[in-house]
Order: C-alpha cells, then structure tokens, then sequence
C-alpha cells in the first residue's frame, strides 16, 4: 500500500473553533502546490453515522454521493477541494467499534484477547490508510472532532499518538485553539490556548504547528507567551482571524507561509499552479459584492433556545451565497419559523420586504403547516421560490389542498391517515420502519435524473439527464400526477424509468420562478462553481 504523508488537526478550548476550515484551507494549500489530497473527518460519537442525530445537535447532515450521511465538514472539504469524497472519508467510533467487534466474532484476531488499546487505534489507523487509497493521495487530512480534553476522542488521538511515534517524518499534527478577548478586560489572552496545550500534551502529542482562533490577528507578544508555554517556535504559530468570508481562509494561510512550513516539515517538495490564482479572483469577486439581496428561509431547525443556529442549513445558505456572489449580490438571510407562523400568521407579512423564499429540507409534522401557509403566500403573491426535499414535498401538498381542491391533503408522514396522501411512503420504506430499521436506510446518495425540454429547470442545466443527491424517505404519489398536471403544475423532472417524480415546477407565464426538487442540489454547490438551480432562484430573486 502507498505511504502517505499525515497531518493531524485537533481543537481545543470550545468546539465550533473552525477545525473543519482549518482542515479544508490547509487542503486547498496543498492541492495548489500539486499534491493529491485526501480529508477525513474523524466523529467522536458512537453513531454509524451522523443520519439519525438531530440538526439541532449535530448540525446539517452532509450526503455524498456514494450515500454516506456525513458531517456538515465534509461539505467544507468538498467546496474547498471542489472534488467529491466518499464514505471512506467519514470515520465515526461507532463504525470502529462495529468492525473491531466484527473481526473478534471472525475470529480475525486469531484468538488475541482484543483490547481498547491497541486494536480500536490500530482499526483507526488502517481506515486512514483507506481513505488515502479512495483519493489515491499523497496526503491524508484527519481531522479530530470535538476538543482535546474529552473523554470521546481520546482513542482518535491515541492513533495519532502512535502513527507519530512509528514514523515523525510523516505525521505531523496541527491543533487549533481559542484566545479569547474578554469586553471587559479588553485584552487577548493566551491561557487557554496554554492549557489546551498541555491537554494535547498529556495524550502523548506535542503539536508541530498552531493555528490561533481570535478576534483579530495574533500579536507578537501573545505568540512569545505561546511558543514559551507550549514549546512551539514562534514561526509554526499561525493567526487565523475572524473573517467573514470563510473562503478568505487560505489566502491567510498562505500569506503567512503556513503551507511552505507544513511541506518542510513532512519534507515535500511543491509545484505551484494556478488553483489559487482562480480562488483569488473569487475571493476579490466576493469582496466586491455590495448589493443586498434579501432571501427568507422557512424552517424549523435553525432556532436553539435564545439563539440562530444557521448550521442546521449551512449547505443552503453556502449555495445561496455562491450563486447571489456570481450575480454581484451578497445575500441578506431573513430567518423564519415555522412553528411561529402556525401560532401567528401576521408573521407572513415578513415576506413582503424580502426577494425570495427557500423552504428546506425537514422531517416530522412539526411546522409542517407553517411552511405550507409560507408557499401558498409565495405562490399567489409571486415570491420566487424554492422547495428542497420536504420543501418540495410541502410544495406539493399546498397546490393540492389550494388548487386541486383536495381538503386535507398531506403527506402520508405527517398524516398516515389522510383521505389524499400526495406525498406518500416509497414501498421499500414501509418494510424498514416495521423493523425500526431507520439508519442508513433512506433514499441516499447520488441518483439519475431526466429533466422534462422546455421547462424552466432543463433552462437551468441545459441539459436532459442529470444526477443529484437524495435524503428522503417519502416521495410524490403518482396516482396524483395527472390530476396536478391538469391543474397547471408541470412535472420538470423525474427518474429515468418515468415512476419518481423528482422535480415540480409552474410555467414562468403562471410564476416568476416556483420550483421544487426533491434532491439537495446544495450539496453539489461550490464557490467556482455555482449550482445551476440556485443560480436560476437567485437570478428571479434579483428581477422580483
């Protein structure tokens, strides 16, 4: 097998720190420099995968295109290495522990007694090993979820741990850490970022490099204390200030030397290209984007007691922002709750002051009928707008009930006893929840998909056959298709055997721009390169 080169990234102080950006920015730096890179995103939890945990919880559920349910950073790792990654590049503890355990029952240890430590480390380690094959890389990215202090990913750093320890010259680690600037005080301090340190330390790990969160730049004097305390040379402390735009990330680096250091240390020898060059020019597009263009997104996971999570949609608003930055917009985003709406519907009137509306992707019958007043408002008042997965789902129970006539209509996961399920369980699903079989169960991963000439979303692709990603378990019921299409909805996409419906659109004469798509054209979206649907939403949202 072909030996790669590691880098290590671990947090510490808080989560949230920015580890996944860090991870994906140094990526790009690498790849810019002629390697082949390959990111894995290491999850503490015992999870399979991240498909049955909350958004609230966990953030936004990423999906690939071979169908892994990932982490929102592997959706970071994509638009910044703008290639796609598979599940050989999500690692959890629980899909550790399942194959250490399935090997003690094949006896594939040879009757070993199976320890913690080293075989769960040892599994860990022969993943990144695979994750490096799938990308055919010279480098591997791990990144360490959660902090360094923690129970949960201590046997992530352990692998780490006696990678390093085996070969020096190949492994290198990079911990992120906080240095917060207290209002009241009105100082950056460097105390936390010395007792993460020592944490890190305490595992075995001393890292070569460290990347400073803050407020601001790092100043010489916090970088003396550091390199003093933690015992790392001023040169490999590397400032990682609050930016808005996160795609201004590499260019930090860069210009700090981050990537001649980390190619130094793991003795690489680079070869510019002209990777960067294009990411500047967006980055300087980006900059200049001043008009405002005021997009609503109708949900109901964004909202974690007193504060806006947007995490929850963190895919959507990153395509909002890629397609709103092509046209020289920066986009406002007005957040709306669903479950608010259904208590006051004065709430709608917010839509008048906005371009346009998107309603995402959900489960459940909670805020279900928010949403369904936010589309009816969109489509009689000419609102652009768009529906992704449940979005569209809700898309279609509202023309059901408001123009079809069909009192009551719904989906059959929100009212298994409906009297019209236009939405309704695919045939499959019914066996699976019988058994309680919800993980990595569902309608997942990259599927056909032939888009209907002449209509608005074929304007879009410019194309008949495409291939989107799916997280869904409920589909549009065709007994219905005829009764809609008389009724003036147009069928723009299905699968292509002609049984799904995948896309639902008004004709541009009845509606400036309704579509609804049952796949997540977000998850495809980069910042070179826009996804066509938001580019058509965003396009109507500018002429509304």
């Amino acid at each position: 097998m072909k030996k790669y080169k590691y880098i290590f990234v671990s947090g510490g102080v808080i989560s949230g720190l920015g580890k996944g950006i860090t991870a994906s920015s140094i990526g790009l730096l690498l790849k810019a420099q002629g390697f082949k890179v390959a990111l894995v995103k290491c999850d503490p939890y015992v999870n399979i995968d991240a498909g049955t945990i909350r958004p609230q919880e966990h953030g936004e559920v990423f999906v690939t295109n071979d169908g892994i349910e990932s982490d929102q950073d592997l959706g970071h790792y994509e638009r910044f290495l703008n290639e796609d990654l598979t599940r050989a590049h999500y690692i959890t503890t629980g899909q550790i522990y399942k194959e250490v355990i399935r090997k003690e029952r094949n006896f594939e240890y040879n009757g070993e007694d199976v320890e913690v430590v080293p075989h769960v480390p040892e599994e860990m380690i022969r993943r990144f090993k695979l994750a490096g094959k799938a990308s055919n890389a010279d480098v591997v990215i791990i990144e360490i979820g959660g902090t360094v202090g923690e129970y949960q990913n201590i046997l992530f750093l352990e692998a780490n741990r006696i990678m390093k320890m085996r070969d020096k010259e190949k492994v290198i680690h990079v911990h992120v850490a906080y240095l917060p600037t207290p209002p009241s005080i009105g100082e950056m301090k460097s105390k936390p970022v010395q007792l993460s340190v020592r944490l890190l330390a305490q595992t075995g790990i001393q890292p070569d490099f460290l990347v400073a969160r803050a407020e601001k730049p790092i100043d010489q004097q916090r970088k003396d204390r550091i390199s003093l305390f933690c015992n790392i040379e001023k040169e490999d402390i590397f400032s990682n200030p609050y930016v808005p735009i996160t795609y201004e990330v590499p260019l930090i680096f860069k210009e700090q030397g981050f990537d001649k250091k980390i190619m130094e240390k793991l003795k690489l020898k680079g070869k510019n290209t002209d990777l960067l060059n294009n990411w500047k020019k967006m980055v300087k597009r980006v900059k200049k984007a001043k008009k405002k263009i005021k997009i609503a997104v109708a949900g109901k996971y964004q909202t974690v007691g007193d504060y806006i999570l947007p995490d929850s949609y963190v895919c959507v608003l990153e395509a909002l922002r890629h397609a709103a930055w092509h046209y020289g917009y920066s986009p406002e985003i007005v957040w709306l709750n669903t479950e608010k709406i259904e208590k006051d519907k004065s709430l709608l009137k917010r839509l008048d002051k906005v371009d346009g509306i998107i309603i995402p992707q959900g489960w459940g019958s909670r805020g279900v009928e928010g949403k369904i007043m936010a589309i009816e408002y969109a489509r009689v008042n000419n609102l652009p707008f768009l529906g992704l997965c449940f979005g569209m789902q809700m898309a279609v129970i509202e023309y059901a009930r408001n123009v079809l006539k069909l009192k009551n209509a719904n989906s059959e996961e929100v009212d298994p006893k409906t009297p019209y399920p236009v939405i309704h369980i695919m045939p499959k699903q019914i066996e699976y929840l019988k058994k309680k079989q919800y993980g990595g169960t569902i309608r997942l991963g990259a599927w056909p998909c032939k888009v209907k000439k002449n209509t608005e979303l074929f304007k879009m692709y410019g194309k008949e056959n495409i291939s989107e990603r799916h997280r869904h378990r409920y589909e549009f019921n065709s007994k219905y298709k005829v009764k809609f299409q008389k009724k003036g909805l147009v069928i723009s996409g299905v699968s292509p055997d002609g049984k799904l419906v995948e896309a639902i659109e008004l004709p541009k004469q009845k509606h400036p721009f309704f579509q609804g798509v049952q796949f997540h054209p977000e998850f495809k979206s980069r910042p070179l390169t826009p996804h066509p649907v938001f580019m058509g939403f965003i396009k109507a949202a500018i002429k509304s």
